[in-house]
Order: structure tokens, then sequence, then C-alpha cells
């Protein structure tokens, strides 16, 4: 649904389609023959303002697609709510390391031939009401693969559904295999043959991420059932406007329904993928709690290496480590980089950043300060302002171990009020630590201040709700430029923190499970941690602070990064 591939289109929210982007780069790097689809997003997601009280409001996010990519002339349709919504493609190619090129297409309805209220189904991401929603899911599903056969892709060996907002993708191949035989329904031998085509990511343990809509509301949209069976059939909608057939029962494909009226988008993909992975292993765990029967694996998610390095260390990897944008394991040698080298890049790096806050806020950071960075979508569970807890606790911190100052980042889903309020709340904390500790919000986050801020803290910290985080991967960025991480043990820091030398864990597994509890305990070892251990050895041991920076890179930026998690996709569910 949503892909990051320039900062200047704003066809991306957030860490899914950060991934998703980073994923093609590195499969045009490796030269796998991959072709990606998702919505064109004209009005994009939102672009961020905060107003005086510290409240976001939101603006479209207009950008002109000609200067990104180029129409292409086929045209493909599908029926929405018994009218044909027609489709064209632009094409966006990304170019690999050594040439080679992967293309995107970006699925456009915003043509003379469709309705008014048509046109704009591919205008917002994420936007609309659930009928606008469930309608995109069916351009980009159904009419993705039929824009991909009109194109000439025939002969697709796999369908990688990132999400289950893709999922109705599986109803068009087996569309597809039942016309091709003539046939009227579906039949085992057909969802076999599916099954072993698909593939699917699931990327989030909150419910509230799966998506699913009311049986009307389905069946309004794609078509009126027919035959005694009706919507209880084929995955529980019949879909005759789109060419769906009735079929006889299939049992296994009941949990599709939950509450008896409801389609959920996510057991589609489930039920009909040979392969299922979460992003990271302990997310592989929880999901297979969460939908217990299925086979679940896990891939830990990574960046990309060449788009997430800074200037100041790309340079210097060029230097000491000639490959690496080729062989991201390479980046292990970054242990034996001396000392003077690894700093004068971060330092480079961090100056980058100070800038950077200065032209976007008006604020001067002082270089010789200890700068933390927290950047993520702003929603509760991320608990961005579990930092500012203890205001009193943070001023005595500085006082006592030493100056630091925290530069903020991120948006909150239009809908999301919770989310607000945690970025107001920070906005109205700031003015309290003044002038102890300084801290700045930067408006209108996106992936180019993203690499500014990544790059030029001194610690990346990560505070989510076990286990909420499903990999996260804004510590992997802070990594690939000697930035150490202060992060609550879930999602990828599992598997990246070495205490002490790839950076630092907040808390324990097993923590209370009240919420409130949590997150008191958390923030005593999140102020412990920087009192006691971070800002003594920031300050007092310089040396022992840049092999902590050295040990990012080479033990984590080595290994988080897509070029290895795409390898472990062909190699466990693309070839397979």
């Amino acid at each position: 649904m949503e892909i990051a591939l320039d900062t200047a289109m704003p066809t991306y929210a957030g860490g899914l389609g950060i991934l998703a982007g980073d994923t093609i780069r590195s499969a045009a790097d490796l030269k796998i023959p991959i072709v990606a689809v998702t919505l064109l997003h004209r009005k994009g997601y939102l672009r961020q303002r905060l107003d005086a009280s510290g409240w976001q409001c939101e603006e479209p996010a207009d950008w002109k697609v000609e200067s990104f990519a180029r129409e292409l002339p086929q045209r493909a349709q599908v029926m929405v709510q018994g009218r044909p919504v027609h489709i064209r493609a632009w094409q966006h190619d990304v170019q690999g390391a050594t040439g080679f090129t992967a293309p995107v297409f970006l699925l456009d309805t915003d043509l003379p031939e469709n309705s008014p209220w048509a046109r704009t189904l591919t205008h917002f991401l994420y936007g609309g009401d659930p009928l606008y929603r469930f309608c995109q899911e069916a351009i980009l599903g159904i009419g993705g693969v039929r824009m991909l056969r009109a194109l000439g892709f025939r002969n697709l060996r796999r369908f990688h559904m990132n999400e289950g907002h893709a999922s109705l993708l599986t109803f068009e191949l087996l569309r597809e295999r039942a016309a091709a035989a003539g046939k009227e329904c579906v039949c085992d031998d057909d969802l076999d043959a599916v099954r072993s085509m698909c593939i699917f990511t699931t990327h989030t343990p909150v419910p509230a991420g799966h998506d699913q809509f009311p049986m009307d509301l389905v069946m309004s949209v794609l078509g009126a059932a027919e035959g005694p069976a009706g919507v209880k059939e084929l995955f529980c909608v019949n879909l005759t406007n789109n060419g769906f057939g009735t079929r006889r029962e299939l049992s296994e494909f009941k949990s599709v329904m939950q509450a008896g009226n409801t389609l959920n988008m996510t057991y589609v993909a489930l039920n009909l993928s040979h392969y299922i992975n979460g992003v990271a292993k302990k997310h592989g765990e929880v999901s297979r709690l969460m939908f217990a029967g299925y086979e679940i694996d896990a891939i830990t998610n990574g960046v990309h290496a060449a788009t997430w390095t800074s200037p100041p260390f790309q340079e210097l990897f060029d230097q000491r480590i000639p490959g690496w944008r080729q062989d991201n394991f390479s980046l292990r040698f970054a242990h034996s980089i001396p000392r003077p080298e690894i700093l004068a890049a971060h330092r480079a790096a961090k100056k980058n950043l100070i800038d950077f806050v200065r032209g976007r806020s008006n604020v001067t950071f002082d270089p010789n300060i200890f700068t933390l960075g927290f950047a993520r979508r702003a929603t509760k569970y991320k608990r961005a302002d579990l930092l500012l807890r203890d205001i009193e606790r943070l001023r005595g911190i500085s006082q006592r171990a030493g100056k630091f100052q925290v530069v903020y980042g991120g948006k909150a889903h239009p809908n999301d009020r919770e989310g607000k309020e945690v970025i107001r709340r920070i906005l109205q904390v700031k003015e309290s630590l003044m002038p102890d500790v300084e801290v700045v919000y930067l408006e209108n986050y996106d992936m180019e201040t993203a690499k500014v801020v990544t790059a030029g803290v001194d610690l990346w910290l990560n505070t989510p709700q076990p286990p909420l985080e499903a990999s996260g991967t804004s510590g992997m960025k802070a990594a690939l430029n000697g930035v150490p991480s202060l992060s609550v043990l879930d999602g990828w820091w599992i598997e990246g923190c070495i205490e002490g030398e790839t950076g630092w864990a907040i808390g324990a597994p097993s923590n209370p499970g009240d919420t409130t509890a949590r997150d008191s305990a958390d923030a005593e070892s999140l102020y412990g941690k920087l009192e006691r251990i971070i800002l003594p050895l920031y300050y007092q041991n310089c040396d022992g602070y840049v092999d902590m920076m050295r040990h990012a890179i080479s033990l984590n930026g080595s290994f988080f990064n897509t070029q290895r998690m795409i390898q472990q996709y062909v190699l466990k569910a693309y070839l397979i």
C-alpha cells in the first residue's frame, strides 16, 4: 500500500513504506528479477504542521508525478459497485548499485473515463472511510494483477504480499485459473496452485493493524452473491461482477470470518500463502500465538545500507571498506577502522544535524553536548514521551552526569488522537526542561529528515511497549552511522543488543505486565542507564564510546540490512 522511493514522492507514511523501498533497492543491487506494485497517492500521506499549542494539523502532500515516473499506455479495470474503474500505471525505475533496474508500477485511477469519486480512489494514502479503503485494496490486489498482465508479465513466479492490504490478489489469481480452465468455480487444486505462488509478510502484532471489512461493504463493492452458498463460500465472498463464481464450502477457510460477518484481509493472505513470516524472531513468536495453526517463520527486517549511511560515513567506508555497497557483510571490517576516523565522520554527521535543526526550528544545538534522537510514527504504544516521565529527574541527570539535548520527530495518523496528544505533551514539557535540557520537535518528519537525524545523534532512543514492536528499523539506520541504541528489548533489538557493545537495553522482557507499572519500571531503567553508564562513558571515556560506535557498525550495520534480508527471502520463499 505504501513505498518510499524518494523524499519528494510522498507515497509512504512510515516504516512499512521505508522497508518496501529498501527491499526494492536491495533487490536491484542483487539483480533479483522483481517488480513492485503500489498506488500512486497523488495527495500523498500528509504534510504535518504543528500549531502554537503543539497540536498536529494535516495538509495534503501534493507532488508532480511526471517528475518521478512515466505514464504507461496499458490499462486495466476493476468492477466497483457494479461500475468499471479504469486504471493506468506510472513506472518509476529503481537502479541498483551495478546498474540493474527494478521497476515500480504506481496504479492511478485519476482518469477522465472514471466518475469523479472513482478518480480520487488512488489519491490518499490511508485516507477516507472503510469503503474508500476497501476500494483501494481491490484496486491494489485485483487491479494490480490485471495491470501486471496488461504490461506483459504473464509468467511471474511469486507474489509477495507486504501486509494484508494486497491480499485480494489471491482472488484474482484464483479467477484466472478458473477462467483458463473454462470453469465456473475453483477447486482444491486451484487453491493449492495459488498458494504455491504466494508469500505473505505480516508486520504488526497490533490487532488494529489487520484490516477487516464488513461483508455487506465487501459485497457492495465487489458484487452480489449468487447460489445457495452465498457470501460464506470462496473466503466468505462470491464476486460475480469481477468474474468469481460460486463454489462448494471448504471448511479450512472458515477462519477468514470474524464475528460472523467480516472479511479479515490477513486471514485471506494466511490461507493462501505457502510461506508466511514475521519481521523479527520475537515477532514470529508473537504472530504464531496470534494466528494459531499457521506455520509462521521469521525474517528480521533490515535497511538499505547505501541509502541510510550518511555522506561522511560513505566516504569513510569507500576508503576503508571498498565494495561495501555490493557486499554489506563487509561492514564487519569497520571494527578495525581507526578511532579518530570514526570520530571525525561522526562529528561531520553531527554538524549536518545541528545545521539542519537550526534551519528547521531556529534552535541552536551545541555540538559538544550529548544528543539523543527519537523519531518514530507518533502513536501511544511507541511511548515517545517515556523519556519525559519525570522532569525533575531529567534535570538532575543533566546537572549531575552531563548535559544532553534531544531531537524528536514523527507524524501521527490523522485519526490517532492519542498519538497527537503525545506530540503535544512533548512540546508542552520542553519549556520546563530549559535550560538544563534542550528539546526540539522537527515538524513534518520525512525520509530526508530521517537520514540526517539517525546519522547525527550520539544515541538512538526507542521505547515501545512490548510486545507491540514488530521489528523497528530506525535503530538499524543509526547503527550504520555508528550510533548505538538505548532501546526496550522488543522487535529487532532483542537480536541486535549486546549490552555495552552495540548499545543498552531498557528494562527486561519480564518487566511488569501492568501498563502503568511497566512504564514506571522502564523509565527508571532508562534514567539509570543514562545517568550511571551512558553519559559518563561519553564524557569521560571518548575511546570507549567510539568503540561502541565501531561495534554498532561492524556487528549490527553489517547484518541488519535489506541485502541480507532479501537473500533470506530468496532462499526461504522465492525459490522454494
